[in-house]
């Protein structure tokens, strides 16, 4: 039995048992791919997938009951590496953070220009995707951190931490008739806001889920004309005259975004917690510790260990 087998077995599955693409993936043959499958189920004697001919079709049931097994030997694999590597040379490295595009734009620049300062042998790798994305990346080891508002303290296997809370705000080009009633003393409700048109973010997406809650709780019917992952691209629109904005407090910048006028709207949608992630079990370099600290100052090393080996389903609140 050998780490290249075991790697098969869980490229396979990651794959959905396309031999062609586990290939690819792992820098070899197809035909090599299979005969480390091959040799690994006549060494545990049992057969691990399901066959049709040369096809994969699934994993057996002993094929399931050994796969967890498969990840925890590679995932204690990954840490001994990073272990040695802590000790060898703790002061630089690689760390790949995955994060939305609201959480790269607006919430980590000044967390990353911090961190370069001192940890100036450390290259940073900045990977942008769906929360969902994210967790995946950090789930599958290409992350080290995962940062996002949504889906993240769904998954079992991360150890996810309160990083800060947010709202969202209403961006609407100036003179437009919000604004005008705000400068007036007038209240944003929902019922006025749903008068118009809506921008905001697609489903998943940076509190989105709050903003259809707040709607359908009092059944009030809401026309969302156009979806993105991306503030900037939400405001490009706003600007435009297609719609009425809906985007994080965060994502507005006064200067830079002086044609437009951001109205307060935390007491129409829920507050929101941004998280990070990490693998639940996996060993993180002592840099990758020092960036959560720059990152959220209240994340220490000893709470972040002591999360680590909290129980599966945990998660932390602020």
């Amino acid at each position: 039995m050998n780490f290249q087998q075991l790697r098969a077995v869980r490229e396979t599955v990651r794959q959905g048992y396309n031999l062609t693409l586990v290939a690819e993936a792992l820098h070899t043959s197809q035909p090599g791919v299979s005969r480390q499958l091959k040799e690994l189920e006549e060494e545990l004697g049992v057969e691990l997938f399901v066959r049709a001919g040369r096809r994969l079709l699934g994993l057996t049931p002993p094929g399931q009951a050994v796969l967890p097994i498969v990840e925890r030997l590679l995932q204690e694999s990954d840490n001994l590496r990073r272990a040695g590597a802590d000790f060898a040379q703790s002061d630089r490295g690689l760390l790949t953070v995955a994060a939305t595009h609201t959480q790269a734009r607006y919430a980590l620049p000044t967390a990353v220009r911090d961190f370069r300062v001192t940890h100036p042998q450390v290259t940073l790798h900045l990977q942008q995707g769906s929360p969902r994305q994210i967790a995946q990346l950090v789930l599958d080891g290409h992350a080290d951190l995962g940062v996002a508002t949504e889906a993240l303290a769904d998954y079992p296997d991360l150890v996810t931490l309160p990083c800060y809370r947010w709202t969202h705000a209403v961006v609407v080009p100036r003179g437009h008739a919000l604004a005008l009633e705000q400068a007036d003393g007038q209240s944003l409700t929902l019922r006025r806001l749903a008068q118009f048109p809506l921008i905001t973010y697609e489903a998943g997406y940076t509190g989105r889920s709050h903003i259809d809650e707040a709607f359908g709780r009092e059944a009030i019917a809401v026309d969302v004309v156009l979806s993105a992952m991306d503030a900037d691209v939400i405001k490009t629109y706003v600007d435009l005259g297609i719609g009425v904005g809906v985007i994080a407090s965060v994502a507005f910048d006064p200067v830079r975004d002086d044609h437009l006028v951001a109205l307060d709207a935390r007491h129409l949608f829920a507050t929101n917690t941004t998280r990070i992630a990490v693998k639940r079990g996996s060993w993180l370099r002592g840099y990758v510790f020092d960036f959560i600290r720059t990152f959220v100052p209240t994340l220490t090393r000893e709470s972040v260990e002591q999360a680590l080996s909290s129980a599966p389903g945990e998660n932390f609140e602020i």
